[in-house]
């Protein structure tokens, strides 16, 4: 499991985040993140942050992630124990699956202004894969400028273009409710590492398959 300090609350997580809390393109001249250093400013209004749900919405049991983009373990657990979830609870309807993101990074909160450029779930859950398929790829720099190209590279293989990606990564008013919305979710379920797991309001970390499967089926009943 992940494990990293949380972001401090309020003015002080935008300071954590830096400057460069959301990005554009780097200037060809001086090499610079627009963004970086001339972010947008929110009017106050904060919109409100869809949930990303698979399965049921009526099914008898809920579950909630919580994972983060630049996580290796969460990686992992989508690459492995997520798919048998999927196959064998998700599709059949069988729980409700809720992801909900962690911004323990500058980069992680990137690729979530980006998963969810136009709020649908199904390109959502679609670019997520793909960021975690291709995690040591695009984290691979450990450079700002470079990351962000990364995601952009991937972001237009998914099929959005440079004027949707300018659009979403400038949006700052969506950045401070995402990162508004990470706190709460943080603080009420008690996150401190990623994966993390609320089953029917129960946390659980990351587990293999059949010790989540064992849980779940007693959760069902």
């Amino acid at each position: 499991m992940k494990r990293r300090t949380l972001l401090a609350a309020g003015g002080s997580a935008l300071v954590a985040l830096g400057a460069g809390w959301t990005l554009t393109r780097p200037d060809p001249q001086t090499g610079l993140l627009p963004g970086a250093a001339f972010a947008q400013e929110s009017d106050g209004a904060l919109p409100e942050v869809m949930e990303m749900v698979l399965g049921d919405p009526d099914a008898p049991v809920e579950v909630i992630e919580y994972a983060s983009f630049t996580c290796p373990h969460c990686a992992t657990f989508h690459e492995n124990q997520f798919q048998a979830l999927k196959a064998n609870y998700i599709d059949p309807g069988r729980i409700r699956f809720v992801y909900r993101e962690v911004y323990f990074d500058r980069p992680g909160l990137w690729a979530s202004m980006i998963a969810r450029c136009s709020d649908d779930p199904n390109f959502f859950f679609a670019f997520s894969s793909l960021l975690y398929q291709e995690q040591r790829n695009w984290l691979a720099s450990g450079d700002p400028a470079t990351i962000v190209e990364e995601l952009r590279r991937l972001a237009k293989t998914a099929g959005l273009d440079d004027a949707a990606l300018d659009a979403c990564l400038s949006d700052a008013a969506k950045a401070e409710a995402l990162f508004t919305w990470f706190q709460e979710n943080a603080d009420r379920d008690n996150i401190t590492g990623t994966p993390s797991f609320m089953i029917d309001g129960s946390k659980y970390s990351n587990m293999p398959y059949d010790e989540f499967a064992g849980v779940l089926d007693e959760k069902l009943g």
